[in-house]
């Protein structure tokens, strides 16, 4: 996705240095290999979200509107304390942009799009969501990914080292930074696992079910997406990187059948509440639809 094309190296490699090819080191290099197949520490990982958030940021910004922010932070905090780590700093943020949209980054970093959140009808709905994100989040999904990323590009690193004190070396730096780089936009071009987006849909029914919300808020939310234009410019970002919405439908209906969720249908879907705080965010987003669209 273009939003995490930016994303910098030393989030890839989490402070694993390449070789020189004036100065090869051999032993540090294969010292970051090994490194690169120990867990992340919390620390760690809290430090790679936050530069993930900080590019995320640059690229869509807050929307100003500071009920909104405070309403979706409070939601998702909540579902959040009905996970596993309810001890990271968790982050909720909507931004501003007209895909439809949800992503998290590692440590406890979650965001939802206006576009998105304007499709939405009830807080049931937006439990749904960001339970998925945060799933993202305790499974250590991205995480777990760019660690993969980051052992592959570190064993290329160590041929290519081979090959240069072989006498084989041309241009051995730019071409290691190239390699991560592409690593790093192709991971967040083509999202995550299929399984991982099926795993956290799983997991965000049931905490937002912990929350004491309506179990089908989730599964409402993809029959929206699913009723949508696939071909519009705004579902782009989501039908590239998560499998298409009737297959998730299909999934987490099973999930929830064999898991009997039928016995907490009854929980609330708290739409007035959701509908009262967005009120502004309808409001604007009249305002700032294109004037044509009102003449006849």
């Amino acid at each position: 996705m273009k939003r995490f094309a930016a994303v910098a190296a030393g989030l890839l490699l989490a402070g694993m240095p390449l070789a020189s090819s004036a100065d090869i080191d051999i032993g540090g290099l294969f010292n970051s290999i090994k490194q690169a197949f120990k867990p992340a520490t919390q620390d760690e990982e809290i430090a790679i979200g936050r530069d993930a958030a900080a590019t995320l940021l640059g690229a869509s910004k807050p929307i100003d509107q500071a009920a909104v922010q405070d309403y979706v932070n409070k939601v998702g905090l909540w579902i959040a304390l009905q996970s596993d780590r309810p001890d990271l700093p968790w982050h909720f943020a909507v931004v501003d942009s007209d895909d439809i949209d949800a992503f998290a980054a590692p440590g406890g970093f979650v965001f939802v799009t206006r576009g998105l959140l304007l499709h939405l009808h009830s807080e049931a709905e937006l439990a749904g969501v960001l339970g998925h994100e945060i799933s993202h989040v305790v499974l250590k999904h991205h995480l777990n990914a760019l660690q993969k990323a980051a052992r592959m590009d570190l064993a290329g690193q160590a041929a290519k080292v081979g090959l240069a004190s072989k006498g084989y070396d041309s241009d051995l730096d730019q071409e290691l930074m190239d390699k991560v780089s592409n690593a790093t936009r192709n991971l967040y071009s083509k999202g995550l696992d299929k399984d991982d987006e099926l795993a956290a849909d799983r997991m965000g029914v049931v905490l937002a079910t912990r929350a004491g919300y309506d179990p089908y808020g989730l599964l409402a939310v993809l029959q929206t997406l699913e009723a949508a234009d696939p071909k519009s410019s705004k579902m782009q970002l989501l039908m590239a990187t998560h499998p298409a919405p009737a297959d998730r439908i299909a999934a987490l209906s099973a999930a929830m059948g064999a898991g009997n969720i039928d016995r907490f249908g009854k929980q609330p879907d708290v739409q007035d509440r959701f509908e009262d705080v967005m009120k502004e965010l309808v409001a604007t987003a009249k305002s700032k639809a294109p004037e044509a669209s009102t003449k006849k």
